[in-house]
């Protein structure tokens, strides 16, 4: 299997457009209302529409409770949710047995200390998230263009799927791919002219520059 692209933070026509046309495999909606990305449940419906049957929707959410991740659902109808927040394991499956659909958990990275809760969040989600872990003061938990140790996940193996996020952009996934050896990147801020302004150009940018790095030698196992 080739290297796995997510493209965060889809708020718009052309960012929806130019996820598809660069063959983005996952497209997530902001569900988190202090984001820059967020999206309102009419633009949410609408973006999923057109995405629908060309990149699995994934609807972003954090520390949410049920009627909010119902509000998601009923909005995006996605194929995923992704839980962006401090939920614990116990959440994470409780949200996956109410909901009946599998679940992305990110984890706040800075250290190797850091990926020890991986253990639990194997047990009772379908894909991790290793996402860089937000500034101090920070007022939402990803998305800030920040990068931790890609190294530090090198060799590591784990019991799910996993995606590669924090400071990725055009310039680096590459580069960050073979560090980590990363099975699949995840991208937001990265692909943004600002804050919440999606750039069509570097979005196919990025996406090529992530395929282009599964077939480099140094990526081979």
């Amino acid at each position: 299997m080739g290297i796995q692209v997510k493209i965060c933070g889809v708020n718009s026509v052309p960012a929806a457009d130019a996820a598809m046309r660069a063959g983005a495999d996952y497209a997530g909606l902001v569900f988190f209302h202090r984001s820059p990305r967020f999206v309102k449940s009419d633009a949410a419906t609408s973006l999923a529409q057109r995405l629908r049957g060309r990149a699995r929707i994934v609807a972003l959410v954090a520390d949410a409770g049920d009627e909010e991740i119902a509000r998601a659902i009923a909005a995006a109808q996605p194929d995923l949710l992704q839980l962006h927040g401090s939920e614990t394991a116990e959440r994470v499956a409780a949200v996956r047995t109410r909901f009946g659909l599998p679940v992305i958990k990110s984890m706040a990275i800075a250290e190797a200390a850091d990926l020890s809760v991986a253990a639990e969040y194997e047990k009772v989600a379908d894909m991790l998230l290793f996402d860089a872990k937000a500034p101090v003061n920070a007022t939402r938990p990803g998305g800030h263009g920040a990068a931790f140790d890609w190294q530090l996940l090198r060799g590591r193996r784990f019991a799910r799927p996993w995606l590669l996020a924090g400071g990725l952009g055009v310039e680096n996934v590459g580069r960050a791919i073979r560090a980590a050896d990363a099975p699949g990147v995840d991208v937001s801020s990265g692909v943004e002219t600002a804050p919440g302004v999606k750039s069509p150009e570097m979005i196919a940018e990025f996406v090529a520059h992530a395929r282009a790095a599964a077939l480099a030698p140094e990526h081979q196992p």
